[in-house]
């Protein structure tokens, strides 16, 4: 109790009952610097504003003074609407491709391979915006003090908070967005009585209208486009796209201030104490196979009734219940990093002072508090500090809990966050990498939930997808190709071979299915949810292979994510047989399939029976003349020996088919492929690389590729760069795409722990020099066990490990011992650095 009051006191988590004991040297478990992300001016750019969301609903946050924008984002407004994504010439065309790949002319079959593409109209959808909340502020803002402001994100809380001074009034605006009631919030106070005044609207860059509703609601309505390319005229649009509807409310203080009404659409406060706007918003999207103008969601009764629900709640009951929710799955995961001593990080701590001062010019009087967390990024080429290392891997899961929420559309490109009415790559969930990556990091780094959205994706990809099975390729079971969209697209894209014949999307996304449950040993997940979907993607696998060379059975046509290679004739070619990549997941889908069936007592059945078989009449890996591992299925020459795809490497990660433990030949054949191919390219390809570099247990290329990634991008000039970070940390193709800050965490997690159904491999790839000192809780480990790892000057000290629901044994590997660990249910083991059990007790 405090003043009479009750205080709710949040009992402790998993992670933070178990403690390294280090041995009163002082705690290198503290962090190391708040995670923040931080700056001193309003935003100019779209990538300086501040991203915050709960799945669905997300807004970017400007912080503007004298005028600012909330610019919304929903994450089912999409243009378009149910397609067919069947080709009946395809079958005539497959036979055609197929003969000029037998016949070794594979320029002419990378030509034959368009019929094989998508016609015009089978074009994706796009991702839309919703609009924007505006905010006119008075004159008097214009001459605020520009050394008092600071704008930052809060990682712990899920909270963008502006702070600035005019004359002796200090403002503040808080934002959040609540995943349990659905609403975008933000509060205005001034620390004077009756200091708040402003005007609020709202607008949109798509078909809309808004009008007031009462005497503080305005309420927004419109559309996306029915087809891809918006109309410059907006008449009766034909068809009909999906409807939405955002509905803004206010609140101000009691007894202070005045609301009015503007132009029937804007709102006007005056002389209050604080205001807090609530918006709210709904679409017409009512699954991918219902048609928007068969929708029976009337949007605006939606978001009304939303708004209805919340009245009864004060803004501390809201930021309360935000809390608790978001904490719940943000605080499961610690990581402190630091160098060797702490006399060395101070030295390099004053050292950075002076260098982020020079540079940006900034007064910071023994102080970082006013480093903008850009500074840090463009001065981390040379100071290396291990706290903006945790700084990013958090900022990563922070963006994970707020695009992707069970109930919510999977993170897409650009996860939810999207300004343009026709953006980059159309926003579009793209299956040859970039939608996987985005969900790497929900098993390790203890965001299993995060991962629904995808699986009721992969669910409405199987529906689609068997009627593009069994129309284009006369194959049973289901298919997905290199790009999809809202409407579960499964049909190849339009356009060249090089990246739109690509039937591998689906069968890589279903093994995302299986490590769900190896990861959780959800029995029901896998029995109800992934096997009946790894079933279907296994019988179109194996009525897509052929009777190949050798004796070997085959994909064809087949080729290499957007890579294209020589031909023996000299000619460029993307189209072949049996990519490596395509045997890859064929192997690990088909191997996952038999590992589920054996869980499930489904030995015997006829599927599992033929996947049996198939399995060891799969090509093997094959290496190149050099010494790599070939990408096709010949040594073709490359035609781009730095691109940006690592797709042959696809066994050794995500894939589980090459180990340093049983393939140290494949792996020193990775090593050179990897060498090979460059450190250059986009975000997302820096952080594939980093991952497999960790795999290979390589720590100093492992590293290399993390600090690659620290590399700020000038907005304005984007073009000249190849991956690196933005000053909100968003990372880059350029332009953003989000996939890297969810490859980044999963990459350091790979770092640090590594796990396979009865291993657990402990500081793997550790830069030791790097991260001298660390702890990292909470991390998970396959066969459903967290895993705690504390290390000093670079050598393991302590590792906490446990499972809740099952009895289990591990192998923990580290530096070469091996010790087998026999773990009850519910019960934590604590081994130090030889792997000695050394405590344990009941959770």
């Amino acid at each position: 109790m405090e003043d009479g009051e009750w205080v709710l006191v949040r009992p402790p988590t998993e992670i933070e009952c178990w403690s390294p004991g280090w041995g009163g040297e002082g705690d290198e478990g503290d962090s190391s610097d708040p995670l923040k992300v931080r700056f001193f001016g309003p935003a100019k750019h779209w990538t300086d504003a501040l991203p915050i969301g709960n799945g669905r609903l997300g807004a970017m946050v400007w912080g503007g003074v004298a005028s600012d924008t909330l610019q919304l984002n929903e994450a089912t407004l999409w243009t378009g609407t149910p397609g067919d994504y069947t080709n009946p010439d395809a079958p005539k065309a497959l036979a055609e491709v197929r003969k000029l790949v037998d016949d070794g002319d594979y320029a002419a079959a990378t030509e034959a391979a368009v019929k094989l593409s998508g016609n015009p109209s089978d074009k994706t959808g796009v991702y839309q915006l919703l609009g924007n909340i505006n905010l006119e502020f008075d004159e008097n803002h214009l001459a605020y003090a520009e050394e008092t402001y600071s704008r930052e994100l809060d990682l712990d809380t899920a909270t963008v908070t502006v702070k600035y001074s005019v004359g002796d009034v200090e403002y503040t605006r808080e934002h959040f967005v609540s995943y349990p009631d659905q609403v975008i919030v933000t509060k205005i106070s001034g620390s004077k009585p009756g200091s708040v005044s402003f005007t609020v609207s709202l607008d949109s860059k798509l078909h809309h209208h808004s009008n007031s509703s009462g005497k503080s609601q305005i309420i927004m309505e419109g559309s996306c486009p029915g087809k891809r390319i918006p109309p410059k005229v907006y008449e009766n649009d034909n068809p009909q796209g999906i409807l939405f509807s955002a509905v803004l409310d206010l609140q101000i203080s009691d007894g202070r201030g005045v609301i009015t009404v503007l132009d029937d659409k804007k709102l006007k406060v005056e002389g209050s104490d604080w205001a807090v706007l609530y918006l709210v918003a709904s679409s017409s999207f009512d699954g991918p196979f219902t048609k928007p103008i068969d929708s029976k969601i009337d949007p605006t009764s939606e978001a009304l009734s939303t708004m209805k629900s919340i009245r009864n709640l004060s803004y501390s009951d809201l930021y309360a219940r935000h809390l608790n929710d978001y904490q719940n799955l943000f605080r499961r995961v610690t990581l402190q990093l630091s160098k060797s001593s702490k006399s060395v990080m101070r030295h390099e701590s004053l050292e950075k002072k002076k260098l982020m001062s020079s540079r940006t010019g900034v007064y910071l009087e023994g102080s970082e508090d006013r480093v903008t967390t850009a500074a840090r990024v463009k001065s981390f080429k040379t100071d290396e500090d291990p706290s903006l290392v945790e700084l990013l891997f958090q900022f990563g899961r922070y963006l994970l809990i707020s695009c992707s929420r069970p109930g919510s559309q999977p993170a897409n490109l650009q996860g939810i966050w999207n300004k343009d009415i026709e953006p980059a790559w159309d926003g579009a969930p793209h299956l040859n990498i970039n939608l996987q990556m985005n969900y790497w990091p929900s098993l390790p780094c203890n965001l299993s939930e995060c991962q629904e959205p995808l699986f009721d994706y992969i669910s409405s990809l199987s529906i689609s997808g068997s009627k593009t099975a069994k129309v284009n390729y006369e194959a049973s079971g289901w298919v997905a190709h290199q790009v999809s969209d809202i409407w579960a697209k499964t049909s190849p894209d339009r356009g060249q071979a090089v990246w739109a014949l690509w039937p591998m999307g689906g069968a890589w996304l279903c093994t995302h299915l299986w490590e769900h449950y190896t990861f959780t040993m959800d029995k029901e997940f896998l029995k109800n949810k992934a096997y009946p979907l790894l079933e279907g993607c296994a019988t179109f696998l194996l009525d897509w292979l052929i009777e190949g060379r050798g004796g070997y059975l085959e994909t064809n046509p087949s080729t290499s994510p957007e890579h294209m290679f020589i031909a023996p004739d000299g000619k460029p070619a993307s189209v072949s047989y049996s990519t490596t990549m395509d045997i890859a997941i064929i192997r690990e889908v088909f191997s996952e399939v038999v590992s589920a069936a054996e869980v499930l007592g489904k030995n015997e059945d006829d599927l599992v029976q033929k996947v049996r078989q198939a399995q060891p009449r799969l090509p093997p890996t094959k290496l190149a003349r050099d010494g790599s591992i070939m990408e096709w299925a010949q040594d073709f020459g490359d035609q781009e020996v730095h691109h940006r795809h690592v797709s042959h490497l696809f066994g050794l990660f995500p894939g589980h088919t090459i180990t340093v433990e049983k393939n140290p030949d494949l792996c020193k054949a990775a090593d050179y492929t990897l060498y090979k191919r460059g450190e250059d390219g986009p975000g997302w390809s820096t952080t594939w690389k980093a991952a497999l570099w960790a795999r290979l247990h390589n720590s100093e290329h492992a590293y290399r590729m993390v600090k690659h990634l620290f590399d700020l991008v000038d907005p304005a000039r984007e073009a000249d760069f190849e991956g690196g970070l933005y000053s909100n940390l968003f990372t880059a193709h350029p332009p953003f795409q989000i996939d890297a800050n969810f490859g980044f965490c999963a990459a350091v997690a790979e770092m640090i722990v590594q796990s396979s159904s009865k291993d657990l491999y402990l500081l793997p790839a550790l830069p030791r020099d790097k991260w001298a000192n660390g702890c990292i809780k909470g991390l998970k480990a396959r066969g459903g066990v967290t895993v705690n790892v504390c290390w000093k000057e670079g050598d393991l000290h302590q590792v906490g490990v446990w499972s809740k629901d099952q009895n289990s044994t591990r192998r923990l590997h580290y530096r070469g011992s091996i010790v087998t660990a026999k773990m009850s249910a519910g019960r934590v083991y604590t081994f130090n650095r030889q792997l000695k059990c050394v405590k344990t007790y009941t959770l």
